[in-house]
Order: C-alpha cells, then structure tokens, then sequence
C-alpha cells in the first residue's frame, strides 16, 4: 500500500516530545521526510536542550525514516522562518505545517505578570503565525499545503488560571480559519486540533484537591500517541476538502467543534435604551447563556 504522506516534507514544531513526538515519528513512519523542530525548553520555555530533537531524528532513521532536527525558537519571526528554510535547503519543498510548539505559565489572572501572558501568547499565537507566515508564500506558489494548528478548550470552552493560553488557544482558531478563506484558491489547507493527552505540559496542573487528582488520572490514560493519526490524515492528500475545521481527539474519540454563529436574538423596532435592555432585551437574552463551563464540566465521561 502507498503511504499517505510519501515523500512530502512536513514541519512538526516543538517536536521533541509530547504530542508533537508522536507526529514526527507518525509522518515519517508515512512516509514523510520530516523536520523535527525543538529548542528544548522546559514547560515554561526556560532554557535549551538539543537532545530531544535530536533524538526523535535519530528515532526516526533507525526506523528507516528521513528527518532533520532544527532548533530555533517560534517566538521570533526570523529563528521561525529559518525552520521553514531548514524544510527547503534540506528537502527542496515544503508540503505541511504542525504548529504544535508550545509553553505554559499558568496563574490566577490577577497575580498573573505582563511578562507570563506575553511569552505564551509569543510561542503559540506568534508562533504560529511566523512558521505559517514564512511557509505561506511556498504554498501560495506550488499551489498546495495544509497546516494544523493547535488549539486548547481551555480556549474554546474555559480554564482557571490561564487566560494567557486561552487567549492564544483560541487566537489561533481564527489565525486558521483566516488562512483557510484566504489560501483556499491556492489549495492551501488550514485547520485546528484540540488534543485530549497527557504531556509534560498537563503535569504542571495542580493535584491538590482529590477532584483534581481524580482529574489527572484521566488524563494520564490519554496517551500522545492518539493524537497523531488524526494529523497525519489532515496533512494528506486525502483531507483535500477539509478545511478552516476544529477537531478534538480524547483517546480513541474524534471530535468536530461548534464554531461561533449567533443562537438567539431580540429586536425592537424603535431600537434600544440602556433601560429597555435592561427590561426587556436581556431578560429574553438570558435564556440562552452559557455558563461559565471549564473542559472538565463539558467533557465529563471518561475517555473511550
């Protein structure tokens, strides 16, 4: 059987471990000439280690696969366009993007400091935006590509202590869904991808409290392994008309997301005053709120 991804050149940022690992090794088993991009950081982003991409490549070739380990930093457009460039020199083209490379520095949003919302927003919303900017022009002129991108429902549903990730995570959906409508004439493809898995990033949650130790546990049982073939198929050519998505993997479950679109609506042909609102739009409104939900109080059965 042919592989599904053979001798297209894919990008897999933060690659070393984790989820993005398990898309290199997945995309190389495939077929694909892979390059495996990875600073080292710890989960917080602090400091640098090549041994991770490193040994995900070399993982690789003992496999009987191809790939290169890269570096550089996705917080910096020019360290970011350099790992598109990697793809090129090495490769000679570029087919697929996995904007996975990510940091946590979770706090309560009123202790939370200038700095730990910037960095966070720089690694996952500007990350992927450079990696995807700098392979944009590539796509646009051999007139194909796909990108996934990662988002989080601590975006799209809700977490405490993270709204520097949330506001990344969900930055992103419309950061793919725009580059869905403005590269579908080229063939470009574009779409996101919540993952449910244990990574060293979801071992900075805090296990204090039974609930959230129960919580864990769950978590654990979700390996990254399971989120790779989903990947794998969106950067395929038979994903050609998917696009602009958002889909969830918790173990052996796939998910399509909602996408924001209006649910109820009041109208007054005189049109409104702050009192009218108050009498009588938002009382017809209010029906239809959501709460103030995390994932874990939407996602409340364990995983398949």
């Amino acid at each position: 059987m042919t592989k599904s991804l053979q001798d297209k050149v894919i990008i897999v940022t933060g690659a070393g471990r984790g989820i993005g690992r398990e898309i290199a090794l997945l995309c190389a088993a495939e077929g694909a000439k892979v390059v495996v991009n990875d600073p080292g950081g710890a989960a917080d982003g602090a400091g640098s280690n090549a041994a991770p991409a490193e040994e995900v490549v070399e993982e690789i070739k003992k496999r009987g696969g191809t790939a290169v380990a890269n570096f550089e930093s996705v917080a910096e457009a020019i360290p970011a366009s350099k790992i598109v460039k990697t793809a090129t020199d090495h490769f000679g083209r570029l087919d697929g993007v996995v904007n996975n490379a990510g940091i946590l520095r979770d706090m309560i949003f009123h202790k939370m400091s200038v700095e730990a919302f910037e960095a966070v927003i720089k690694v996952h919303l500007m990350g992927s935006f450079y990696v995807s900017h700098a392979a944009a022009r590539i796509f646009r002129e051999q007139e194909s590509g796909s990108f996934v991108h990662f988002t989080s429902t601590s975006g799209l549903i809700g977490n405490f202590g993270q709204a520097n990730y949330a506001a990344a995570k969900l930055g992103i959906v419309g950061l793919s869904k725009s580059i869905a409508l403005d590269m579908g004439r080229f063939n470009v493809r574009s779409n996101c991808v919540s993952p449910f898995a244990w990574t060293r990033m979801i071992g900075t949650i805090p296990t204090e409290t039974d609930a959230e130790k129960a919580r864990v546990e769950k978590i654990k049982q979700m390996g990254p392994e399971k989120i790779a073939p989903l990947c794998g198929y969106l950067l395929g050519d038979s994903a050609k008309d998917v696009t602009g998505q958002i889909f969830g993997v918790r173990m052996n479950e796939i998910f399509l997301f909602s996408q924001n679109r209006p649910i109820r609506s009041v109208q007054r042909n005189e049109g409104w005053t702050p009192q009218s609102i108050a009498d009588h739009g938002m009382p017809a409104l209010k029906g239809s709120f959501y709460k103030l939900d995390r994932s874990a109080d939407i996602f409340t059965w364990d995983p398949v």
